[in-house]
C-alpha cells in the first residue's frame, strides 16, 4: 500500500514535468500556450458565474423551504425504509443540483444515524457515483450558448 502512495504523489508532477519537457523539446512556447489556457478558462469561469450563483440560490431555497422533507415524508410513505431509506431521498435531490450543499446534508445523515449504517453507508455511495446533472447540464447549454429550449415540429 506504501508503494501505490508514494507512486500517486509522484504521477501530477512527472505528468506536468512530461508535458513541458514535451512542448520544450518541440519548440512550442510553454509559458504562452499555458497564459492562452488560463484566459480562456478564466473567460469561462465568468460565463457560468451567473449559472453557479442560480443553482446555489435555487438549493438555498429548496432546503429553507422545507419542500426536500416533504417529499422525503412522502416517498417514506411509499417506500419502506428496507428498500430506501426515506432520510436519504433529500440527499438525492439536493445532489441534482448541488455536491456541495449534498456534503452538508451527509454529515447531517453521519451524525443522526452513524457512519456504519444501513443509511449511512448507502449516502456514501450515492454522494460517490451521481452527478451534479443540473449543474452539468447548465455548464453544458452555457458554454455551448443554448438560450432556449429547442420545439419540436411533427411532420404531417
Amino acid at each position: 500500500m506504501g508503494v501505490l502512495l508514494y507512486l500517486s504523489d509522484l504521477i501530477i508532477p512527472f505528468v506536468v514535468l512530461y508535458i513541458v519537457g514535451y512542448g520544450m523539446a518541440a519548440k512550442i512556447p510553454v509559458y504562452d500556450s499555458f497564459i492562452k489556457g488560463a484566459e480562456g478558462g478564466l473567460k469561462t469561469v465568468v460565463k457560468l458565474a451567473p449559472t453557479f450563483i442560480g443553482l446555489m440560490a435555487a438549493t438555498g431555497v429548496l432546503r429553507a423551504s422545507g419542500l426536500l422533507e416533504r417529499i422525503a415524508a412522502i416517498i417514506g410513505r411509499i417506500l419502506p425504509d428496507a428498500v430506501f431509506p426515506s432520510a436519504l431521498v433529500p440527499l438525492g435531490i439536493v445532489r441534482l443540483f448541488s455536491s456541495g450543499a449534498a456534503s452538508g446534508l451527509l454529515l447531517e445523515i453521519y451524525k443522526q444515524y452513524g457512519t456504519d449504517s444501513l443509511t449511512g453507508l448507502t449516502a456514501s455511495l450515492m454522494m460517490c457515483c451521481t452527478e451534479t446533472v443540473f449543474y452539468t447540464m447548465s455548464v453544458y447549454f452555457t458554454s455551448v450558448g443554448i438560450k432556449k429550449r429547442a420545439t419540436h415540429c411533427a411532420a404531417h
